[in-house]
């Protein structure tokens, strides 16, 4: 396999990250709480680490704005139309994996 240039990994990262965050808007039936749970990370936490990024290269970025772009929407909008309570067993399940301090 040929090495990637640093612009290829560049646009292969972002293209992989575009694709996540399409199929995450065709899934908006999985809770935060479920991809904490399984994966232990969630759309919130995406957002984070593209603020974070924005924030490294010197690009300020709002909490609200780096939502918007990971949930394609407002996040009030989104909970609004998508999100749920968390039931006793996502609760449950979410407590068991959740890293201890």
């Amino acid at each position: 396999m040929p090495d990637l240039t640093p612009d290829q990994r560049t646009a292969f990262e972002a293209a992989a990250f575009r694709r996540l965050l399409a199929h995450l808007d065709t899934r908006s039936d999985v809770q935060n709480i479920d991809l904490m749970t399984l994966a232990g990370f969630c759309r919130n936490c995406l957002s984070n680490w593209y603020r974070d990024a924005a924030e490294a290269s010197g690009q300020p970025l709002t909490k609200e704005r780096s939502r918007e772009i990971v949930y394609g929407m407002p996040y009030d909008e989104w909970r609004e139309k998508h999100q749920r309570e968390a039931n006793a067993d996502q609760q449950a399940a979410f407590e068991i994996a959740r890293p201890k301090e």
